[in-house]
Formats: C-alpha cells, sequence, structure tokens
C-alpha cells in the first residue's frame, strides 16, 4: 500500500474517534477524558457507565492509531 494512502486513511480513522470522544466529552460537560473516566469510576456520574467503557476503547483505538502512523 501507498504510505499518502495508509497517512490518509489513518488520519481519517484519527478524525473519526477523536469527534466520537469529543461527543462523549461535550455530553458529560468535560473537557478531560481522564477526567470523565475518574468521576465515572468514583460514582460522580453514576450513569456514564457504558460512555466510559466507549471512552476507555476510543482512547485505546487512538492510541494505536498514532502509533501505526508514526512507524510509517
Amino acid at each position: 500500500m501507498d504510505k499518502e494512502i495508509a497517512e490518509d486513511l489513518i488520519s481519517y480513522k484519527l478524525r473519526n474517534i477523536q469527534e466520537h470522544i469529543t461527543k462523549i466529552l461535550k455530553r458529560w460537560n468535560e473537557t478531560n477524558a481522564f477526567t470523565f473516566l475518574e468521576k465515572a469510576k468514583d460514582g460522580t456520574y453514576s450513569e456514564a457507565e457504558n460512555d466510559a467503557i466507549d471512552l476507555k476503547q476510543l482512547l485505546l483505538e487512538e492510541k494505536k492509531l498514532k502509533n501505526l502512523y508514526n512507524t510509517l
């Protein structure tokens, strides 16, 4: 696969993931993912379990994609 195409695909996926992260954080009026996760964990946000799970997965995927992009 052409490096430029791979970079474009990874960038597209990263933007999509970052948009989902932003939507979750806006829903809870948070600006920091890790603050949100702490509040979800300690019970401050009692109904946030599903969003916290989704956010953790999105953050892991974002990290993997950034690493992959950096290795191209």
